[in-house]
């Protein structure tokens, strides 16, 4: 990954991300698809791609720690008491695209797991759902909404932890079947 002219580094493409999942031996398949920006868009589009499917939430706490929660996308995540589950300081608040951007190296709606992979100071809290380590696979975006990249669950674990990012697993409760959430 290369740095600015200000010393900022430049987040990793697409390419890149696949690099590094192969050099450390994290199998993965990609599959192209137009631009996605919630679950239900996700769940029209994607076709019958086997595996636990995520959705990605962006949050910051009042002390501005920031959390990349990752959940299975069928799951309702309460950000009015997530804070509890995960021990951050106060209510949970999205953050800004600005945030998103210099942390996780992409644009609102294409907020994923992998996104981790620019966030090299540890800056970002990889919260889990418990849910999807119920899955052989897990589907992510690859640093764009334009594809969707399965891996093994414990490859995708180990590229968490690859990264510095040990996740925090929690179990979040309640599933809901109306498929609007905030994908991306």
């Amino acid at each position: 990954m290369q740095a600015r002219a200000t010393g900022q580094a430049v987040p990793a493409t697409r390419d890149e991300l696949m690099t590094y999942l192969a050099e450390r031996s994290i199998e993965a398949t990609t599959i192209e698809h137009p631009a996605l920006f919630t679950v239900a868009e996700s769940q029209g589009l994607r076709g019958e791609i086997a595996g636990g499917h995520t959705k990605n939430l962006f949050v910051k706490d009042k002390k501005g720690r920031h959390f990349l929660v990752v959940a299975e996308e069928s799951r309702a995540v309460d950000l009015k008491s997530l804070h509890r589950l995960i021990g951050a300081q106060g209510r949970l608040s999205f953050a800004s695209a600005e945030a998103m951007m210099a942390l996780l190296g992409v644009e609102p709606g294409s907020v994923t797991a992998f996104g981790v992979l620019n966030d090299r100071a540890g800056q970002v809290t990889v919260v889990l759902d418990e849910g999807l380590l119920a899955h052989d696979m897990v589907n992510c975006h690859p640093l764009t909404n334009t594809a969707t990249t399965t891996v093994a669950t414990d490859g995708l674990m180990t590229f968490f932890r690859s990264t510095g990012h040990e996740p925090l697993v929690v179990r979040l409760d309640g599933e809901t079947d109306q498929g609007n959430g905030r994908d991306g």
